[in-house]
């Protein structure tokens, strides 16, 4: 979890400007992916490392509740089918 936190914000950069140079839709979809990735794993982190330091055993719970709306977020605009604007 801690590599997806710190690799996947560098991978997401580099697939938006990669994107970009490119042209590809499909690489920009990737990297909105890469980069929801690397908060889904920074909340999912926050929560491990405050209920292990400060012992708070709700911690996870309320880190799993912060990931809720981008998870609404992610599957409402993959209900809708909204295109990436590009074709």
């Amino acid at each position: 979890m801690a590599a997806a936190a710190s690799v996947m914000p560098l991978l997401a950069k580099e697939k938006r400007r990669l994107s970009g140079a490119t042209g590809s839709a499909a690489l920009r979809a990737d990297a909105a992916q890469s980069a929801l990735c690397a908060y889904l794993s920074l909340i999912a982190l926050v929560g491990l490392v405050v209920n292990t330091i400060w012992r708070v055993p709700w911690a996870d719970s309320v880190a799993a509740l912060a990931i809720v709306p981008l998870v609404v977020w992610e599957g409402r605009e993959a209900m809708q089918g909204k295109p990436c604007g590009c074709c």
